[in-house]
């Protein structure tokens, strides 16, 4: 692994950790291996705890008291607190991205959206994901409300994980591919309560399919 450069340590380092959880290598209710993880980046202690410090405002792990810190589990209750948020953030993302985009902006996710079915023919999960995420992070972007992204994003982390497990799983892939179909057209469209609808109705699938994959613990198992 390649080792992290001085000039950015606890940033880097919280960035590494949160694929690390996303990518399934750090899982649900683990403890974080402090001085594995230091070894590997070659970084002391000190940036890796504010590194966690930056992860737990994510709520991507939970510090204990004296016992360092574990990877935060997702309950149904917490997911769908978040995804309800989302869904009316996305949903208000569509409708003013539909009022403000421009054509190049409408060209450029069409060029997304093709690189992203590109990945998703040849069933390659990661980069399919990353454009995917992209594609998300341009509609916001043309909503041209920077709260709306801020706020957004802190929310983000807590559930990516959640839609790169979920995107491995066939009916619902091809269910997210529909979507992303119908998100072009309605930008081609302008057409924004539409596009709203959709993203909205987006993440409730990925609740659905969360949950049929066994990624949500059950509360009492997370309280433990």
């Amino acid at each position: 692994m390649i080792k992290i450069q001085q000039n950015t340590l606890y940033g880097e380092a919280a960035a590494r950790i949160r694929d690390m959880i996303n990518e399934g290598l750090l899982l649900p209710g683990a403890r974080i291996p402090e001085k594995r993880l230091c070894e590997q980046f070659g970084i002391s202690r000190t940036p890796l705890r504010e590194a966690l410090k930056v992860l737990a405002s994510e709520g991507m792990v939970e510090l204990l008291p004296n016992r360092g810190a574990r990877v935060m589990r997702l309950t149904r209750q917490t997911l769908e607190e978040t995804y309800s948020v989302m869904g009316a953030l996305e949903g208000l993302s569509g409708e003013l991205a539909c009022r403000y985009i421009t054509e190049e902006e409408v060209a450029d996710i069409q060029a997304l959206h093709y690189q992203m079915m590109a990945h998703y023919k040849r069933k390659e999960i990661r980069p399919y994901f990353e454009f995917n995420q992209r594609i998300h992070d341009a509609i916001m972007l043309a909503s041209r409300n920077e709260v709306l992204r801020e706020t957004h994003s802190s929310l983000s982390y807590r559930i990516q994980r959640v839609r790169y497990s979920t995107n491995m799983i066939d009916e619902y892939w091809k269910q997210a591919v529909a979507d992303h179909e119908a998100m072009i057209d309605c930008l081609l469209d302008r057409d924004g309560e539409r596009l709203g609808n959709i993203l909205r109705e987006h993440l409730r699938h990925k609740l659905v399919v969360a949950a049929a994959s066994g990624v949500i613990d059950d509360d009492r198992a997370a309280s433990s």
